[in-house]
């Protein structure tokens, strides 16, 4: 018999849909008092300001970038220490991901460079070790929804996992508050009542400590005056459990209060819940992003509103871990990946009309789950109209559901475009919250490709595949196939041509009226659906081409460009590159499994100036370049370890190609006539991105970047 349920799907999506919801709710609100969200808002029922795009937040980077521990981890069962190494390998280093408020002020700051120290989780979030006002942050329960999202229906391995994966930055009741909020969501699966999945939550926790304490206090309040609010027991939380009595930047007992009142006082409406647990304040997108997650969980996708919580966000996903590809993301790839991990965990086989989207197509814009869009955006050459995107299940060309399309008020010669943004610039956001920085997930060389249907009820109409290169201001159309009303699904596709110093920014579909239909009042109704892209990159990456971002004084990063650490910028039509100890910058997509990279570059000071390939973090890549006078293949699993090593003298000053390549689990590089080659055998990176990296003071200059996938 099946663990997971019938409907862990839709619920999955739920979940993790809600926990944006939440999230972006409580944003514009975050460390405000109950009383100043009163006298501004009145009764906040909504979200409180609108986003071009919503920012990254480190309540979204921690559930998913943590999780990835489950997938990398070294042995058979997840322990601290591989929720540790996902730590150093996916956060950048004091910068994006979470707050950095210092050694002994954050925790996650704290425990993070007691990782990088040497010292092993869970020691590294241990109240011996970093004080128990530190350790007992909120941090400890606003990274967890994800364990309990990949254990449906088994609370009690949620706050297993929970536990392990708090404790590399908590101790004590941040752990406890972990465990709470897993073993919560995972009993949501399979309990349809809150106050159920409370009391089982509740029951993996120790009776005595002060998260119980305090989450019990506000249930025995709610059931012992009837009469009560929400407000009134708002104002028994606030003298009984508020901030004066806890100590640190951002106390966890206070807030576990709030989503307490919340659950009870929401009963178990979703709605309901969520602006309860706002109006509180305090931690307001930690704790609204918490109990939305669980409130998803439980009453499922019918009942979060569309055109309320779920069109503003439209299913994106940004993120600000250290490789730029993943900081683009949509909510329906962060349900799939956690899906595919859940079936993993419980030695399961996911449902047949599944199995695709949780392998290889997990990237893809499919539609399966219920109301999402995957981020499609809508833009049109000629004046503004009314278009709408709209899941359905009326058709699909596979699975059980697409994506409607329909504009009406179409002027002559007038197209639309429906399209996925490949890449972001600052202009796209209103703020720089948790800055992020990206390199595009699509590239010259590769597929763009979808299916198109013109339904019974719509009119004939010209459609095709294209994308976009910014840097050029070039469009790239493939063919375009007549969409007759009422006939068959018809595939679209357009290879993009290879290209130096391109840069595609949006791909999807062109969609375009007839010129005998097209006058004042037709309607524009097409299905889409499997948008994908597909093949090999083949282009390369000019620094004379790119540009300096300043989203702030703090957080200036360069296009295409994701850093680990050190200091850049754009000189004379070259990327500058240093650092005192050891600087890294990355591109290119972390999917990439065999290709060639050719660097050209000069090693302007120092001795370490390395190539990187096969990058899937910032603790795993190989590194390949110079040492003094020698070519050398390094090997990064937490730590340099050198596979080959051969002479070849460069000068600095001088320009150089480095090219590497890698095939399965052989690195083979190439300088000025010297060759050097080796396996690696023991766990090797098959898939990653590429990148540049100076280390022990050193400096370098790069002028491009050159990549050309294989197989």
């Amino acid at each position: 018999m099946s663990r997971i349920s019938s409907d862990y799907m839709e619920r999955v999506y739920a979940g993790w849909l809600g926990k944006m919801i939440g999230v972006r709710l409580g944003a514009a609100v975050e460390g405000w008092e109950y009383e100043r969200i009163r006298q501004l808002y009145g009764e906040l029922t909504d979200y409180p300001a609108t986003y071009k795009h919503f920012a990254a937040d480190d309540d979204i980077n921690g559930p998913l970038f943590l999780l990835r521990a489950l997938e990398d981890k070294r042995g058979d069962t997840l322990t601290p220490r591989d929720v540790g190494e996902a730590l150093l390998n996916y956060a950048p280093f004091e910068h994006g991901f979470f707050w950095w408020g210092g050694w002994g002020v954050s925790t996650e700051h704290t425990a993070y460079l007691n990782l990088r120290r040497g010292i092993p989780a869970p020691r590294s979030g241990s109240a011996e070790l970093n004080t128990l006002a530190v350790a007992e942050q909120i941090g400890g329960q606003i990274f967890v929804d994800s364990w309990g999202l990949v254990a449906p229906g088994d609370p009690a391995l949620a706050a297993d996992l929970a536990a392990k994966a708090a404790s590399v930055t908590h101790d004590g009741n941040g752990v406890y508050g972990g465990m709470f909020v897993a073993a919560a969501i995972s009993a949501a699966f399979v309990e349809r009542d809150i106050r159920r999945v409370v009391d089982i939550a509740l029951s993996l926790i120790p009776a005595d400590c002060e998260y119980t304490r305090a989450v019990r206090a506000v249930l025995d309040f709610h059931d012992s005056r009837p009469d009560a609010s929400w407000r009134d027991c708002f104002r028994f939380v606030h003298d009984h459990f508020g901030y004066d009595r806890y100590p640190g930047a951002c106390h966890i007992i206070p807030n576990c209060a709030v989503m307490a009142l919340a659950l009870a006082y929401g009963n178990g409406r979703f709605d309901d819940t969520l602006n309860i647990c706002n109006m509180c304040g305090w931690d307001t997108d930690c704790n609204v992003g918490n109990v939305a997650c669980i409130m998803g969980v439980l009453c499922g996708p019918d009942a979060i509103d569309t055109g309320k919580w779920i069109r503003p966000i439209n299913d994106l996903c940004i993120r600000s871990g250290v490789l730029g590809d993943m900081n683009i993301v949509d909510i329906p790839y962060g349900a799939a990946y956690i899906a595919r991990l859940a079936y993993r965990l419980a030695g399961e086989e996911p449902p047949e009309s599944w199995q695709y989207i949780l392998g290889r197509g997990i990237h893809d814009c499919h539609f399966e789950f219920p109301k999402s869009t995957h981020a499609l955006c809508v833009r049109s050459d000629g004046p503004a109209n009314t278009a709408h995107l709209v899941n359905t299940d009326e058709d699909a060309h596979t699975g059980k559901r697409c994506l409607r399309f329909f504009a009406t008020r179409l002027l002559e010669g007038q197209r639309f475009f429906l399209y996925k943004k490949t890449y972001y610039w600052k202009e796209d956001f209103d703020d720089s919250r948790y800055d992020p920085a990206f390199s595009p997930v699509l590239y010259p060389g590769q597929t763009v490709e979808g299916w198109l249907r013109a339904p019974d009820y719509g009119s004939d109409t010209w459609g095709c595949a294209y994308a976009r290169d910014s840097r050029r201001d070039k469009t790239v159309y493939g063919e375009k196939v007549r969409l007759q009303s009422g006939g068959q699904w018809r595939k679209v596709e357009v290879q993009i041509p290879p290209m130096d110093g391109g840069l595609i920014d949006e791909a999807g579909f062109c969609l375009e009226t007839p010129d005998e239909k097209t006058k004042k009042g037709y309607q524009l109704v097409v299905l889409a659906d499997g948008l994908r892209f597909t093949g090999q990159p083949d282009y390369s990456l000019q620094f004379k081409n790119e540009k300096t971002e300043i989203w702030n004084e703090k957080h200036v990063e360069i296009t295409q460009l994701s850093r680990m650490k050190g200091r850049s910028e754009l000189k004379d039509g070259l990327l500058h590159i240093a650092c005192e100890d050891e600087g890294e910058w990355y591109t290119g997509s972390c999917e990439w499994e065999d290709y060639t990279a050719a660097f050209t570059l000069i090693r302007e000071s120092g001795s370490r100036h390395e190539a990187l390939v096969r990058v899937q973090g910032a603790i795993r890549s190989y590194a390949v370049g110079f040492d003094g006078d020698l070519l050398c293949i390094r090997k990064n699993d937490n730590g340099l370890r050198t596979l080959a090593k051969t002479r070849c003298p460069v000068p600095l000053g001088e320009k150089v190609s480095l090219s590497v390549a890698v095939r399965g689990g052989r690195i083979t590089a190439n300088c000025g006539g010297v060759s050097l080659s080796c396996e690696d055998k023991e766990h090797p990176y098959l898939h990653g991105a590429v990148g540049v990296a100076v280390r022990e003071g050193s400096t370098a200059l790069v002028e491009s970047i050159r990549v050309r996938g294989e197989g």
